[in-house]
């Protein structure tokens, strides 16, 4: 029982780590997505260039086949690897910005068709972020529009800052840097606060 309890700890420190780091991505992205400039969306006009079929409804079921379903094609550690986070803090991330803005839920547009789901929205920000791809790239994978995308993540900061910034963007309080301290000893480094070299 010891060791269950021990190793749930563990991983509830692992996710609170994961949520720091996501939102220290976040806060340096807020800026450059606020700093640049709003995109104007025209909607239909005669003579333009008719939009282009993106199969996004097919590409969000090949998307929640591979990593979002029980029986999912890639592991846990592969999402870990792409997504620089686990399941849990993506799933919990995801639930709270659909709370948050309804832009995140998928619905259907004025022709009727389904639109993104919030994991293709999510993706893109994340990618954007975390591999500091360019929206086209995302919007490649995740079958959006470069504007879409350029919408999914000024939206996804924004969420991020007012949903987290109480709790994750605010000095360490003793009990946060605790807790490094005692797994950085755990693991052979003694009095070394999250420092690669360490120095500090």
């Amino acid at each position: 029982m010891k060791r269950l309890w021990a190793k749930y700890l563990e991983s509830r420190d692992e996710d609170h780590e994961e949520m720091c780091r996501t939102s220290a991505l976040v806060v340096a992205a807020v800026a450059e997505a606020e700093a640049s400039s709003q995109t104007r969306r025209g909607g239909s006009r005669p003579g333009s260039a008719p939009n282009e079929e993106r199969f996004r409804e097919s590409r969000g079921k090949n998307m929640v086949e591979d990593y979002f379903v029980e029986r999912h094609v890639f592991s846990e550690e592969e999402f870990r690897t792409r997504y620089r986070m686990s399941h849990n803090v993506f799933n919990r991330i995801s639930s709270d910005l659909c709370r948050y803005d309804r832009y995140f839920v998928q619905k259907s547009d004025a022709a009727k068709k389904v639109e993104l789901l919030p994991q293709q929205k999510l993706t893109c920000s994340l990618r954007m972020l975390a591999y500091n791809a360019g929206s086209y790239q995302c919007g490649e994978y995740c079958r959006m529009t470069k504007s879409t995308a350029i919408e999914a993540l000024k939206r996804f900061t924004r969420g991020i800052v007012n949903l987290y910034s109480a709790e994750y963007l605010r000095a360490p309080t003793l009990a946060d840097l605790r807790r490094p301290l005692a797994k950085a000893e755990r693991r052979g480094f003694p009095r070394m606060i999250g420092s690669i070299d360490c120095m500090h």
